[in-house]
């Protein structure tokens, strides 16, 4: 037992276990916790569920029970009758073969079983080696070793089914071999054997059968005189009883996981020492269940060669960090999934994915929580006002945290302050190229560096479509670099100069070569209407293929969605005439049946526009429906190109312009990256529409590199750099300058030196930076501090400096935000909510508010007289709302910003008592997007004041009344569908449609059958009825573990007793 044999389990009352016994139950107990693989069941019927692990026994008597077979089939003994007749018959074979040679072989009963039962007979052997003399069993296994070489096709993986443990003792066989390849021949001795057949493949060996009477000399009788011996039957029991008492050679851990193909076995793969890699599977060291998964969820069968090349480069084996850019569409995606899974499955680590938008947040928790289900870890989302800070330390299973760039931020910081940081084993980061962009990529290169400054285990994955001045990232991130062009269709790129079509090309002149004219007959009334032929553009491919159309504003696209309609032939109305009319259907539903009149009329054509004045039920179900192909052409804004993937045929901009800006050469490359479906078209076209006054532009923008990429804090300083230090020192990251610096000169801010100050170096900025956070009374020196040789004192952070930086306010605002909260408490009107919701009005929706003053006078005047004690509370009176709706001169200035955030208190109230983001839209003249983007950004900020007010003592009484207009700003619906909500990817109206039809807790939509939610849920696809139900069910799933965790933290005993005392 001591050498890992297979522990012996008795099963008789009143017999003591030997410690040998009580070693194996420790070693059987291991094994189980490294999932070996599952026994085959035996028995072609019933469930294998019923099946419970198989007892190890040492009785003859009880090892089977009260069974005539081992897995209680009936048909088994039929089958084993056949093979005994066919032994029986090659009696003969046996005679002459044993003639020829003088040898003991291996009877061929059947020609595909020989090599099996051979390393059976190998087997019995080795159990008798005691009885047997070595040279004749190193003869007897040379014996064997030719007829395998004889039989074997050289085309068959013949070890390929055989146990690891036979194959430990083929190895040592062959070494005996070759060490007694010159000793002399010795006397030969018969050996009779049981064999084993592929219909009994459980059986791990066949050992030799003892003679009657007790000696050890083997006997062919039984064979040859069938009215003598003893049953198959029998013969089947004795060598499984002879088999439980032999010593197994405990196979390796790795042998073991390498076998560890079903999901249930994954989720308790034994995590190694020091977390290293445990290659568990043949796809890229993941089980087979992972590509059937992705065959079943992706339809992705194989992968790309530059993935594959990609996931098998030395510096992913060996955990270094990586940044790798392709164009868009190359499948950039699918590598770090992959990768992702090889940390949760194979190193048994929690990993972070960061994703610029919340719509891109949602769709991956959705498409990824399948994977979860089946593989046994949770997805989380943070998102907006949701996620878990800190979150839970799981113990049993592993978490993929999927996060916007923000919350990832926060949860970094509350796993850097809560110990955590350690269990985060990957972190990847997609559009990495927004290091760059402003407050965001300040917020992103802070979270980087955090990580990499925190945590030396931790590895980094950055991918990206745009990127130019890759070394100062890879500087920055300490990591390798792979690219490559792949694209999985071929994109041709061309511009539009009046009725001239040219292709981009960098050889011809002018970097532009001629392509054709465009064939389309233009009335006069029509090229005064569309003097951009976008008309004839779009006709060459719809209705047939799909076309996207970027727009530089929104009122464009909506003007050039209907402006396509009026010209195009009623023919297109016939085409999925049903579908379109489904689709005005569920919008009219979405919109509690109103419908925006230019989607009435362009959805009948199959064309939609699309951009953020839409509620986000509405840009889901315009995207499902184009999708699927219902709609085939959009008219869109560039958020689309950074959003969720929507590839066409054909893309066509608009104009080189976002709005009134030029267009950038990443934007540039982001939109006519959509061009080309992969698997659908051989090729993708995009068209740019040029003027003839920006035509040198347009040719430096298709022609000129991609831009670089540049640190943003010092750009946004109190986004940036002073929260950043604010952050390090309340975290205990640094408390003195020097470490801060320390900190500081590991940032993509300090590889980049160019972008500092004239005559200031990168000490200068952080000891400036230091010194206005401790002037803002946010960062203080340390009390009783001693100062170090440089006279330096130890930083501490303040109590408004803790509750800014865990409340992730922007230090521009937070003492605002302080003094607004100490104000509120003087008169806190809670007779609605309309109080707190000023409260946590987020300051930086001000400057986008422009009231209206004749319905600002009109809803002041609907509210009670407590809400209008609100008003004056904060500092706008009644006398001053009319004197502006009636034009009159104030003479007493109020504060613009006081009175912008209460007219948005107003919108916001408003919905939150009709929760019809429609008629909420009529009555302030508002788009119903922006409604819904002021929802969302006040459903954030009101959770960061929420964290805010945690930190400060003297706020407790906001704690339990920001908890819950969190949740109703999160979601605003009726609360019986805020179950149905939590789901990712449902929203309002879906919410709507499950709750009609019975499905009204999470618990109904987690155990639904996808099939049936298809058929009760109008226009419901396949796909997403099981996004649906695997979402519910990890939801479902994280609640449990909560729950558990906190039984067993409670039940937990403390370890800091005191000690009893025998006088008590």
């Amino acid at each position: 037992m001591e050498d890992g044999g297979v522990a012996v389990r008795r099963t008789r009352p009143g017999r003591r276990r030997s410690r040998a016994a009580s070693v194996g139950k420790r070693s059987r107990d291991r094994s189980r916790s490294r999932s070996p693989p599952p026994r085959k069941k035996l028995s072609s019927g019933g469930d294998a569920e019923g099946l419970q692990e198989p007892q190890y026994i040492d009785s003859e008597d009880d090892l089977f029970g009260d069974y005539d077979s081992f897995s209680g089939n009936t048909s088994l003994l039929a089958e084993i009758d056949n093979i005994e007749q066919n032994c029986i018959q090659s009696t003969d074979i046996v005679l002459d073969f044993k003639k020829k040679d003088n040898e003991t072989g291996v009877v061929p009963i059947y020609e595909d079983v020989q090599l099996q039962n051979t390393k059976n007979m190998a087997h019995a052997l080795s159990s008798a080696k005691t009885n047997y003399g070595n040279k004749t069993e190193h003869d007897f296994l040379r014996t064997i070793k030719d007829q395998q070489d004889s039989n074997q096709k050289p085309e068959d993986n013949i070890l390929e089914s055989v146990p690891s443990s036979q194959l430990l003792f083929l190895k040592e066989s062959d070494e005996c071999l070759a060490a007694s390849h010159k000793a002399e021949n010795m006397k030969e001795r018969a050996c009779h054997v049981n064999y084993c057949t592929d219909e009994i493949s459980n059986l791990p060996y066949c050992h030799i059968t003892e003679n009657d009477d007790g000696s050890n000399e083997p006997s062919t009788s039984a064979l040859l005189k069938p009215s003598k011996r003893r049953s198959l039957k029998d013969n089947l029991k004795t060598a499984m009883t002879v088999n439980a008492r032999a010593p197994n050679p405990l196979p390796s851990k790795r042998q073991q996981l390498k076998h560890t193909i079903v999901p249930d076995e994954i989720g308790v793969a034994e995590k190694t020492a020091g977390s290293s890699f445990v290659d568990i599977g043949p796809f890229y060291g993941l089980p087979t269940k992972v590509k059937e998964l992705l065959v079943q969820f992706r339809g992705i069968e194989n992968l790309y060669d530059w993935q594959h090349a990609c996931l098998t480069l030395e510096s992913v084996q060996e955990r270094k960090n990586l940044i790798y850019s392709l164009p868009t569409s190359g499948g950039k995606t699918l590598v770090a999934e992959i990768l992702i899974l090889r940390e949760l499955l194979c190193r048994q680590m929690d990993v972070l994915m960061i994703l610029p938008y919340v719509a891109i947040v949602q769709e991956k928790v959705g498409g990824l929580s399948g994977f979860g289900m089946e593989l046994g870890f949770l997805v989380e989302e943070y998102a907006g006002s949701k996620g878990r800070i800190p979150p839970i330390k799981r113990r049993l299973k592993k978490s993929l945290y999927i996060a916007t760039i923000e919350k990832g931020h926060n949860l970094v910081n509350s796993l850097i302050e809560t110990g955590q940081i350690s269990n985060l084993g990957l972190v990847v980061v997609d559009e990495l190229h927004m290091l760059g962009e402003g407050s965001r990529g300040a917020i992103l290169e802070m979270t980087l560096a955090k990580i990499l400054y925190s945590s030396k285990t931790t590895q980094i994955i950055g991918m990206s479509a745009t990127l130019n001045n890759v070394g100062d990232l890879q500087q920055f991130l300490k990591a390798e670099y792979y690219t490559s062009n792949f694209r999985p269709v071929e994109l041709k790129e061309y511009i539009k100069i009046q009725d001239s079509i040219y292709e981009v090309d960098s050889k011809a002149e002018n970097g532009f070569a001629f392509s054709r004219l465009l064939d389309f007959k233009y009335s006069s009334s029509l090229q005064n209407t569309d003097p951009d032929h976008l008309i004839a553009l779009v006709t060459e491919v719809i209705p047939k293929y799909s076309c996207l159309v970027f727009c530089p504003t929104k009122k464009n696209c909506e003007n050039v969605a209907e402006m396509i309609c009026k010209y195009l032939n009623r023919d297109y109305k016939k085409l999925k005439e049903k579908e379109k009319q489904d689709l005005i259907k569920d919008l009219t539903n979405i919109c509690n049946g109103k419908l925006c009149p230019i989607l009435r009329r362009t959805i009948p054509f199959g064309i939609a526009y699309h951009h953020s004045g839409l509620t986000s039920d509405e840009r889901k179900q315009i995207e499902e429906a184009y999708s699927l192909g219902t709609l085939c052409l959009l008219t869109c804004t560039s958020t689309l190109a950074a959003g969720v993937n929507l590839p066409a045929r054909r893309v066509i901009l608009r104009a080189p312009y976002v709005a009134t800006d030029f267009l950038k050469k990443n934007q540039y490359k982001q939109m006519v990256g959509r061009a080309g479906r992969a698997g659908i078209d051989k090729a993708g076209e995009s068209i740019l529409i040029v003027q003839e006054k920006d035509k040198e532009l347009v040719q430096n923008l298709v022609h000129s590199p991609l831009e670089s990429c540049y640190s943003s804090l010092h750009l946004e300083f109190n986004k940036g750099i002073r929260s950043l230090l604010l952050s390090l020192v309340g975290l205990k990251m640094a408390t003195k300058p020097e470490e801060v610096y320390q900190f500081m000169c590991g940032t993509l801010f300090s590889i980049q030196q160019q972008l500092l100050p004239k005559e200031k170096s990168l000490w200068d900025v952080t000891v400036e930076v230091l010194q206005w956070l401790k002037q803002s009374g946010l960062l203080k020196e340390r009390a009783n501090g001693h100062s170090d040789q440089n006279g330096q004192h130890n930083l501490e952070i303040t109590p408004l400096g803790q509750a800014t930086y865990k409340g992730s306010v922007d230090l521009a605002y937070c003492n605002t935000l302080y003094k607004d909260l100490k104000k509120g408490l003087e008169g806190l009107i809670l007779e609605s909510c309309l109080h707190l919701l000023y409260l946590t009005m987020p300051y930086d929706m001000i400057s986008q508010c422009i009231p209206n003053w004749m319905i600002y006078l009109k809803q002041y005047s609907c509210l009670s007289p407590g809400e209008q004690q609100v008003a004056a509370l904060v500092g706008v009176p009644e006398s001053f709302i009319t004197k502006k709706a009636s034009g009159q001169v104030i003479k007493k200035d109020v504060d613009s910003s006081t009175v912008c955030r209460l007219y948005l208190s107003l919108v916001l109230h408003a919905l939150l008592k009709e929760n019809n983001i429609w008629d909420v839209a009529e009555k302030f003249n508002l788009s119903r997007g922006f409604i819904q983007t002021l929802l969302n950004s006040t459903a954030s900020f009101s959770s960061s004041v929420l964290h805010f007010c945690e930190e400060l003592s003297e706020f407790w009484v906001y704690k339990a009344l920001l908890t819950e207009l969190t949740k109703r700003l999160t979601y605003c619906v009726k609360a019986e569908l805020i179950p149905l909500m939590e789901v990712a990817g449902v929203l309002e109206a879906r919410a709507k449609q499950l709750y009609n039809s019975g499905y009204k807790t999470l618990a109904h939509l987690a155990n639904a059958n996808p099939e049936v939610l298809v058929k009760s849920i109008e226009h419901l696809s396949r796909g997403q009825a099981r996004r649906i139900v695997s979402s519910a069910k990890m939801c479902l799933a994280e609640k449990a573990e909560a729950l558990q965790e906190e039984v067993e933290e409670l039940l937990r005993i403390p370890t800091d007793i005191p000690p009893n005392h025998a006088s008590l």
